[in-house]
C-alpha cells in the first residue's frame, strides 16, 4: 500500500484523510515538521502533503517546508505536495528553484485538485 504523510500544522481546511484513503493511501499525520523529520529518518512516504506558512522571522529559510525538503535530500524521494497562500506565491517559487514540488495547491484547497495531483504521482 503506497504511504502518505500529512503534515497539518496550521490548517483550516477540509480533513482530507478519508479523501487520502480512497485512493489507496496508508495516511500517517504529525502535526509539525520537526515531529515529522523524526518519523522520515525511519519511513519514506510515497507523498508528502504539507502546508507553506511562510515565515519571516527565520534568518537561514523561508518556512518550516524549507527544512522539510532538506531533510529529503538525505532520507527519500517522497513527492512533496504543498499547500500555499497566494500571497505568499513569490516567495514559494524560490523555494521551488531549490527544492522541486510535486505539486503547490492555493488556498481555498479544492478537492478536485488535490486528487489530480494526488492521481498524477
Amino acid at each position: 500500500m503506497k504511504q502518505l504523510l500529512a503534515i497539518i500544522e496550521m490548517g483550516g481546511y477540509p480533513n482530507f484523510i478519508p479523501l487520502y484513503r480512497s485512493l489507496g493511501f496508508e495516511v500517517h499525520v504529525e502535526n509539525s515538521v520537526r515531529k515529522a523529520r523524526s518519523w522520515l529518518k525511519k519511513t519514506t512516504p510515497d507523498v508528502i502533503v504539507a502546508e507553506y506558512n511562510f515565515q519571516s522571522q527565520f534568518r537561514d529559510r523561508t518556512s518550516n517546508l524549507e527544512t522539510l525538503m532538506a531533510v529529503l535530500e538525505k532520507y527519500g524521494s517522497s513527492k512533496v505536495i504543498a499547500f500555499y497562500d497566494t500571497q505568499t506565491q513569490h516567495k514559494l517559487a524560490l523555494l521551488q528553484e531549490r527544492f522541486p514540488l510535486h505539486d503547490a495547491i492555493p488556498f481555498p484547497v479544492s478537492e478536485e485538485k488535490l486528487t489530480d495531483a494526488l492521481e498524477r504521482i
